[in-house]
């Protein structure tokens, strides 16, 4: 018996099912429930709302979430070989699991969720900052989220958490924090996963905010930081060239000196710079 619930351990569920890691669908499994249910409590109150899971595995996350109170739970997961071990929590817990197994880049939750929502997932590491972005950049804030509590690999949630100056600091930091609160709640080292990554780990925790910090056009915004950020070691009014005619002047008009570079450039100029190129359409 597990210390969570009366389910197996889940080194026992993992032999049962034959569910052997595949590198192939960013697999690494966490399999200490202690580790788990830390992940579900940084959620924070879990007890009056939905909870989207992605790649839940062989469940162990899954069950901290209900353990901890969730009410409901919606797993997606693509791996046919986890559906028995997930339809064994489901079972013990009636009528606050629903898994579908499925693609998560090609899997529409709304329809299955219920506001209040909150997302908390190990996410696979081969799409983690491309669902990220996703839920960053809807066509309406707020999202449908309240908040997201995520795995990555220590690189990705460094890049969240970043402040300018730093070379981790790019355009993931400014969808992030534009638009939420982050901080990192936990690290996990190699050894706690099964089989050990090549790299440490990290959970982040994103709060969406009513509004964003500073007013900007979404796509402008993104825009303007994807193309300072891709060519981070040229010069704005080099970098920024195709974004829009007479950059230097839109640089000068905010305050951002041309010859800056896009890491020494902070959240709010990013958003005055976007504002005057719109406004110049």
């Amino acid at each position: 018996m597990s210390g969570i619930d009366s389910l197996p351990p889940l080194r026992e569920v993992i032999e049962t099912h034959g569910i052997a890691a595949k590198k192939a669908l960013g697999q690494n499994f966490l399999l200490d429930l202690n580790l788990t249910a830390r992940i579900a409590r940084a959620a924070g109150d879990l007890k009056s709302c939905d909870i989207l899971e992605i790649g839940p595995g062989p469940g162990g996350l899954t069950r901290g979430l209900l353990a901890e109170g969730a009410r409901h739970v919606l797993a997606i997961e693509k791996d046919p070989r986890c559906l028995p071990a997930l339809a064994q929590i489901a079972a013990a817990y009636p009528g606050r699991l629903t898994v579908i197994e499925g693609d998560a880049l090609e899997t529409d939750p709304l329809a299955h969720l219920t506001p209040p929502i909150r997302v908390s997932a190990n996410l696979p590491y081969n799409i983690g900052t491309e669902l990220l972005v996703r839920w960053l950049t809807p066509p309406d804030w707020p999202p449908f989220w309240q908040s997201l509590t995520l795995m990555f690999q220590r690189e990705v949630a460094d890049r969240i958490v970043a402040q300018p100056g730093g070379k981790t600091y790019g355009r993931l930091a400014i969808l992030a924090q534009w638009r939420c609160d982050v901080r990192i709640v936990l690290d996990l080292p190699p050894q706690a996963f099964t089989p050990p990554p090549k790299v440490s780990s990290a959970v982040v925790h994103l709060t969406a905010l009513p509004a964003p910090r500073w007013p900007a056009n979404p796509t402008t915004l993104s825009r303007v930081a994807a193309a300072g950020f891709n060519q981070r070691r040229k010069m704005l009014r080099a970098s920024l060239r195709g974004v829009a005619s007479d950059i230097e002047g839109h640089l000068t008009a905010v305050g951002i000196p041309p010859t800056e570079r896009a890491e020494q450039v902070g959240i709010e100029d990013f958003c005055a710079l976007a504002r005057s190129i719109d406004a110049a359409k």
